[in-house]
């Protein structure tokens, strides 16, 4: 989801929930508030979680000998160069979800937002500008 698309989603939850609790109210059943409340604040946090990382990405780009890799992890964005000819790719292990590029005492993991077998196809496209 994008965040616009979680924004209208949430707005109608809250406005579903407090029409719910409203007629709840009219009914009679004022115990209804701390539970609508109580409802509407885990929504909240646990959207407000998703929001800080659903924009969250990473960019490599290759230009002549010049690799520049871009990470943008919950609202910090990291920009880390290397030179292709001195940069090393360490393969990610069996179980790993990652991998990582380091050059002279720098060192990036990348690959977090791939599945296995991109992650594989990404490791042998950027061996043949490494090195």
């Amino acid at each position: 989801m994008t965040p616009g698309q979680l924004l209208k989603f949430y707005l109608a939850l809250v406005c579903l929930s407090v029409t719910v609790a409203i007629g709840f109210l009219l009914a009679g059943v004022k115990i209804i508030l701390i539970f609508t409340a109580i409802e509407l604040t885990a929504v909240t946090t646990g959207f407000l979680i998703y929001c800080r990382h659903a924009l969250d990405f990473e960019e490599i780009e290759i230009s002549d000998t010049r690799l520049v890799i871009r990470k943008f992890i919950a609202y910090k964005e990291t920009v880390v160069e290397f030179n292709t000819r001195w940069a090393r790719l360490s393969p990610p292990q069996e179980h790993e979800k990652v991998f990582s590029i380091a050059q002279t005492g720098q060192s990036v993991e990348l690959g977090q937002f791939l599945r296995r077998e991109q992650l594989k196809s990404l490791v042998t496209e950027l061996r043949a500008y490494l090195g």
